[in-house]
């Protein structure tokens, strides 16, 4: 992932280091343990005290490996999200040409190539400011402030002291939109060939007591639906905002979308998923979506079904991109949270939106 772009860029410019942020996955059936571990023993997943969670997330991974084997067989035995990811770190490095020396590194979470060997491969290019993207949409304690989080430690450990940003979230970014709305357009002209479409805007889902706890996300998906609907501007289209791959004993947020396909089925209405919290392929868009949601569509009687892929490199997603980056630096200083907007997007309800840490911190230092 440290090969730079295929063009020199002039001598003197400033050398400005894009991190980043994603999930991560297997990259074979060797991997899905450790992997699996490694996400339940997050303690932004897992919320209980260290050992607690540590043998959980032994117990967890261990039971969960054979299911999710069969899973990630479906896709040649590994993930393909980090070749997807270096393809769209090479075409924001060409976006991003006249910026200076750009150079994108990357930073999975919960498999290779992680916090720490991105941090060491920044630190050995010397680079004059840090650039953290995430690429997660909408922001969430469970993805994007558990990556900064570990990010930073492992800046610490090594001593990566540079000017640092980050663009926390971009659930109405204007590109981010438009390349969704594009593939949307495409997928219901063949689902209207078979009646009025149902569009569903589904996301990863979280527990309840998350969002309860503040966790902007679900507001942030609501969000990044409507700003959809608005663009897509199509009369009386039938749509809805849900959630997918639910896990374990807790109450997850809603409704979920596999009780809207049975919905449809129920309704006989054509079926368009559209992924809107991932910007890159992976089981819960290959798999769940494009597989499981497709056979439970067929089993319920829906008269069609279109899983929409992914913006992955879009023109318009990596512009997008490209654009929330100038931004974040033309802010000047050491700028530690923005969004697309360059201000507060959350309403206030919401405390685990950075920038109510940030003006929290702020009114404790005036004090």
């Amino acid at each position: 992932m440290s090969d730079p772009i295929p063009f020199k860029a002039p001598a003197g410019r400033r050398k400005i280091a894009i991190v980043l942020f994603n999930l991560g996955g297997p990259d074979r059936l060797e991997s899905l343990k450790p992997f699996l571990f490694n996400l339940f023993n997050d303690p932004a997943i897992m919320r209980v005290p260290g050992p607690v969670r540590y043998l959980l997330a032994k117990l967890i991974s261990g039971r969960r490996a054979k299911v999710a084997a069969e899973i990630y067989e479906k896709m040649g035995g590994g993930s393909p999200l980090l070749p997807n990811t270096v393809a769209q770190a090479r075409a924001l490095e060409e976006a991003l040409w006249d910026e200076g020396e750009v150079r994108c590194f990357i930073a999975m979470r919960y498999w290779h190539p992680m916090s720490d060997e991105a941090v060491a491969e920044v630190k050995a290019w010397n680079p004059d400011e840090v650039v953290l993207l995430p690429l997660y949409p909408q922001f969430s304690t469970t993805t994007t402030a558990s990556s900064v989080r570990v990010w930073h430690e492992a800046a610490a450990k090594v001593g990566l002291v540079k000017p640092t940003k980050l663009i926390c979230c971009y659930p109405t970014e204007p590109g981010f939109i438009t390349a969704n709305a594009r593939l949307v357009r495409e997928a219901l002209v063949e689902a209207g060939k078979h009646g009025t479409p149902r569009v569903l805007f589904s996301a990863h889902g979280l527990p309840e007591k998350v969002v309860k706890d503040g966790d902007p996300y679900q507001w942030q998906c609501e969000r990044t639906a409507e700003a959809l609907v608005k663009e897509l501007a199509i009369p009386d289209l039938d749509w809805v905002s849900t959630y997918q791959s639910r896990v374990g004993p807790l109450k997850w947020i809603g409704p979920s979308t596999d009780d809207e396909v049975h919905r449809a089925g129920r309704d006989r209405v054509p079926l368009v998923v559209v992924p809107i919290a991932f910007v890159s392929e992976h089981s819960e868009t290959l798999v769940e979506i494009g597989d499981e949601y497709r056979h439970l569509a067929l089993e319920n009687g829906v008269p069609h079904f279109t899983a929409v892929p992914t913006v992955s490199v879009s023109p318009e997603f990596i512009q997008g991109l490209a654009n929330l980056v100038r931004q974040v630096r033309a802010a000047g200083g050491d700028a530690k949270v923005c969004n697309a907007f360059g201000t507060r997007l959350c309403p206030a309800q919401f405390s685990g939106c950075p920038h109510a840490k940030a003006t929290g911190r702020q009114a404790l230092a005036a004090e």
